[in-house]
């Protein structure tokens, strides 16, 4: 995912922050349903809007740091 659309995806993500929480285990953001973080498999999360937007904003203004598994592949 190129610096634009995680810029993209930030701004659809502070546009609708109640949607989102942020995992505590690794600070990605997930979909409000999620259970478990989809990277970690963590299960603590942050679901406040002001905290939502922050990370969001610190995210889309970076390049990825987080391995993934489809990355281990």
């Amino acid at each position: 995912m190129s610096l634009s659309q995680r810029a993209a995806k930030a701004a659809e993500i502070a546009r609708e922050p109640h949607l989102y929480k942020i995992c505590e285990g690794c600070d990605s953001i997930v979909t409000e349903r999620a259970a478990t973080c989809p990277n970690c498999h963590g299960y603590r999360f942050n679901a406040d809007p002001a905290a939502v937007v922050q990370q969001a904003e610190i995210l889309g203004s970076r390049e990825k740091t987080s391995v993934l598994s489809e990355d281990l592949l």
